[in-house]
């Protein structure tokens, strides 16, 4: 269901802006969309796993509040974000 460290590093080093920015909210919203993505198809084959969908529904909350933010910063950029991680708005 998580992801790997490779594969935070690489979301980290696209949507970050350098190696170590495990901080920008781009980053931070990337990952989550992994983590996302991920529970989201345990969750296909485990239909009764409730505390599994308490997680990823506080994940989902948490993505869309720094994609709020990002989108009250930089609108350009909040466009760009949502249209390369498809994530619909």
């Amino acid at each position: 269901m998580s992801i790997t460290k490779e594969r935070t590093a690489e979301l980290v080093k696209e949507y970050g802006g350098s190696d170590g920015n495990s901080g920008a909210p781009e980053a931070q919203i990337a990952i989550l969309t992994e983590r996302i993505t991920n529970l989201t198809e345990h969750l296909k084959g485990h239909k009764q796993d409730n505390h599994s969908r308490r997680g990823l529904l506080m994940m989902v909350g948490k993505r869309r509040r720094l994609l709020d933010y990002v989108r009250r910063r930089d609108e350009a950029k909040y466009k760009t974000l949502i249209a390369s991680l498809g994530i619909r708005r």
